[in-house]
């Protein structure tokens, strides 16, 4: 049997290791900090270390001149998995039997197998097409669910919810659970049972507070079929799944007039703790591998379709640096005739225009099968509400007046994942 020796500080982290590689025969063994790494090295003797680059007690520096030290594990490979560090500090722990740095958050199929081309071992996860996201908004953990079940995502959703009621301090959670484009049928059931048994479990929400949309029958029946689901309501009506979570009309979310949507409800809320996320969703081969703006391909094109000449000049300028292609459309007719609308990495689109509305432009992308990420910039008055831009897809705002700083950001994020 194979020995891995994981030292990191975040419990949450540890456990999340232990249970994936235990659960692949490995028998792992957990250090809190340098000075238990140390001492656990020399008595478990692992075939493999993972560890963070930031340990407290005994520096990780320490603690690999110590292993390079010792006969015994001179020769012990190294995983570091932790925030990103310098150039310098990379090329000084690759002395020291450092075969892998990978960055938190992590991406759990390129760390496995990594660990399986280091130890020689066969280690499989499970490749079903799925795609599960989780964030926590304006009082609800919003989890969504596309393309179909995974069983190595639904493992990921604990501990990602796990972070989440401890970075945000939740006291009493509420789940809005999204599966569109999904079909589950009578062949997913243990999936399907073990991903809400998840949800239920480790947001702790109870089953009342606990919303499904989506169109799919099976998941109906399959809830109303098990009596500990009984309580979850599955239903297609976006406004009526957030009233009964939020107790007030989806109208609520809108400010008065021209005062825009509520930004809480909009953008991510900031934790309540200091802390980074470290549990990735998504797995590496469905991420670009892009880390900032300045990585990205210098033939990266985005499109503005804002009837505002301000805003356009403004986002030509927040990406003056970076090479990329920026054309701007003054409405949604412009951009749809453009012949090149299709051709878009990234697309920026204010909901009120004249000619053709973000809606509409939304609605003809959709029926012309352009699935191309888009950010949604508006002050919207009360009479267009966030729920019609939800059901057409759009999941990224950016609420007017805009920050350059603001508009990298959410790129980025964009580039990055896009959850």
């Amino acid at each position: 049997m194979k020995k891995i020796l994981v030292i990191d500080e975040s419990p949450l982290f540890r456990n999340f290791l232990r249970g994936k590689f235990e659960a692949f025969g490995f028998e792992v063994a957990l250090a809190v900090n340098g000075l238990e790494g140390s001492l656990k090295l020399r008595s478990f003797l692992p075939d493999l270390i993972i560890t963070d680059y930031v340990l407290s007690r005994k520096s990780c520096m320490e603690f690999l001149r110590e292993k390079k030290s010792n006969p015994n594990t001179a020769n012990t490979p190294v995983i570091m998995v932790s925030n990103p560090i310098d150039r310098n500090r990379l090329i000084e722990i690759a002395k020291y039997g450092v075969k892998k740095f990978f960055t938190k958050p992590l991406k759990i199929d390129a760390f496995v197998k990594t660990v399986s081309e280091i130890l020689q071992v066969n280690l499989s996860l499970d490749s079903a097409p799925c795609i599960i996201s989780a964030h926590f908004n304006d009082e609800v953990f919003i989890i969504e669910v596309a393309m179909g079940l995974n069983s190595e995502k639904i493992d990921l959703l604990r501990f990602k919810l796990t972070e989440l009621l401890d970075l945000y301090e939740v006291k009493e959670p509420k789940v809005l659970v999204i599966m569109s484009s999904i079909d589950i049928t009578a062949n997913d059931s243990l999936k399907l049972g073990s991903f809400l048994s998840v949800v239920v479990e480790y947001s702790r929400a109870k089953p009342k507070f606990v919303k499904i949309l989506t169109t799919c029958e099976y998941i109906r029946q399959y809830v109303e079929g098990r009596s500990d689901f009984s309580e979850i309501d599955v239903t297609s009506s976006l406004e009526h799944a957030m009233d009964g979570l939020l107790g007030r009309k989806t109208g609520s979310y809108i400010k008065g007039d021209n005062m825009g949507l509520q930004e809480e409800f909009l953008s991510a809320a900031a934790p309540r703790k200091e802390a980074d996320e470290e549990i990735q969703m998504r797995f590496a081969q469905e991420t670009p591998a892009v880390s900032t703006l300045a990585d990205a391909a210098a033939n990266m094109c985005i499109a503005v379709v804002d009837d505002d000449l301000v805003i356009q000049e403004f986002i030509k300028t927040a990406f003056i640096d970076t090479g990329f292609t920026v054309d701007t459309y003054n409405n949604g007719d412009e951009y749809l005739k453009s012949g090149k609308e299709g051709n878009y990495d990234l697309i920026f689109l204010d909901l009120m225009m004249p000619v053709l509305d973000g809606f509409e432009t939304l609605r003809a992308m959709a029926l012309r099968g352009i699935k191309k990420p888009v950010i949604v910039l508006s002050a919207l008055s009360k009479q267009e509400t966030v729920i019609k831009a939800l059901q057409l897809g759009v999941r990224s705002y950016l609420i007017k007046p805009l920050k350059p700083e603001e508009i990298r950001k959410k790129t980025t994020e964009i580039l990055h994942a896009n959850f």
